[in-house]
């Protein structure tokens, strides 16, 4: 099998698991054959992808660089040093932890570090933009914790900081949280900074989804602003499925030992050296071409379906992504990404601010740039793109069967033949 991509023994795997090693090519043609559009989502690189299939994930590497519980950990030290110093360069951080195995692993972490169950933390509501672990009573930090949520602004559907500044004065919160899944525009971190030292609670920013474009510098970072920053390395950033944390050297020691040993035991040792490729990677010129693309593409892929009579919700956006509501046209976001997916294109449904839909139904998509860039795509593509994600929700059917579904997914397939995934 000469497609790398595949795998570094992908012919042994073949033979011996093929059960497996179908999923793995069905994958890539998976990706190779449509549009790729969840804005959490990227295509990491050939470079990622060889240090996380590597020999690292058969050691077992309980602590820190230094100070390891097992031995024989010289090597798997130089790794978690490398990523540790790339990532304090890159954000410009006091302190780098690397070893969360996910964004909510990190998140879970930062509440060990600062909050006792049932104290109070303020964040964004999760209808309104905001994440599970953002204190939702279907997860841990919404059982664990008493959650006071801020929404948006009616009007702009943007952050309603004056909602924000009253609950802090109001609830006094021991943490003050700022980020999301959903939120199109910048983030004040200036505004979050003022209302926590006010309140005197700890400014604690989840960059998951943006952290990539704070690497390119494309938006304003909050390292400057934040006690703590976590965040997914997944995402705009390119790098391995994980977490990592960054914070002020203040918070270094309560930081690591909620990571360890309260909140996890060994690292991914082979995921922590793939982030030191990644951090590596968003250091080069290259990819601050890249992150200024991605957001460029989204500004243009929002305003090409606002063009069509898909609302973006704020106006439009100033990152990665779009949330947009579909009532206009009369569809759910249920519907909307069953049409789409029998195109060729795949996005995800999404609830909107004051959604009068279940979220497993919802009245919005989420939109997001991240993969088709990496793919070479810009501005122009965006506007083909965006037309016909247009069609495939106003015209189209689930039915990949349906003419207007085989005629989207014809032009699909010629825009990605032109701009392929992980190109042979």
């Amino acid at each position: 099998m000469s497609d790398t991509f595949y795998g570094s023994d992908f012919d042994a795997l073949e033979s011996f698991d093929p059960e497996i090693a179908g999923v793995l090519v069905s994958e890539l043609d998976r990706l190779r054959g449509g549009l790729q559009l969840i804005a959490s989502e990227n295509m990491s690189s050939p470079a990622v992808l060889t240090s996380l299939g590597s020999t690292l994930s058969n050691k077992y590497a309980e602590g820190y660089p230094g100070r390891r519980y097992y031995g024989g950990c010289s090597e798997v030290d130089k790794a978690e040093t490398l990523a540790i110093d790339r990532a304090k360069a890159l954000f410009g951080a006091d302190h780098a932890n690397v070893q969360p195995h996910s964004g909510a692993s990190a998140n879970q972490a930062v509440y060990g570090a600062f909050m006792k169950p049932g104290e109070t933390l303020l964040a964004m509501s999760l209808p309104h933009g905001g994440h599970l672990t953002h204190g939702s009573k279907v997860s841990f930090s919404g059982k664990w914790f008493n959650a006071v949520h801020y929404g948006v602004d009616k009007e702009t559907e943007n952050i309603d900081y004056a909602e924000v500044e009253r609950l802090a004065k109001e609830h006094r919160p021991k943490v003050i949280l700022a980020g999301g899944s959903a939120i199109p525009r910048l983030i004040d971190f200036e505004f979050f900074r003022r209302v926590a030292d006010e309140v005197g609670a700890i400014f604690w920013v989840d960059a998951a989804h943006f952290i990539g474009l704070v690497a390119g510098k494309a938006i304003p970072s909050p390292v400057p602003h934040a006690d703590v920053v976590s965040f997914t390395t997944h995402k705009v950033l390119r790098g391995p499925r994980s977490g990592a944390i960054v914070c002020t050297e203040e918070h270094r020691a309560a930081i690591d030992k909620a990571v360890f040993p309260m909140m996890q035991g060994g690292p991914q040792m082979h995921t922590i050296a793939a982030k030191a490729t990644n951090f590596k990677e968003c250091a080069t010129p290259e990819y601050q071409t890249y992150a200024a693309q991605v957001v460029a593409n989204a500004k243009v892929l929002a305003e090409t379906l606002a063009e069509k009579g898909i609302r973006p919700t704020t106006g439009g956006t100033d990152t990665h992504l779009s949330l947009h509501d579909l009532q206009p046209v009369d569809v759910t976001g249920a519907d909307a990404e069953a049409r789409c997916d029998a195109a060729g294109i795949t996005l995800n449904k999404n609830a909107i601010p004051f959604d009068p839909q279940k979220p497993s139904v919802a009245s919005g998509i989420r939109v997001g740039t991240p993969c088709v860039t990496t793919q070479g795509m810009g501005e122009d593509e965006m506007r083909t793109i965006g037309g016909l994600i247009a069609r495939a929700v106003v015209e189209g059917d689930a039915d990949p069967d349906h003419p207007v579904s085989k005629a989207v997914r014809a032009e699909v397939t010629d825009l990605v033949t032109r701009f392929p995934a992980y190109a042979r």
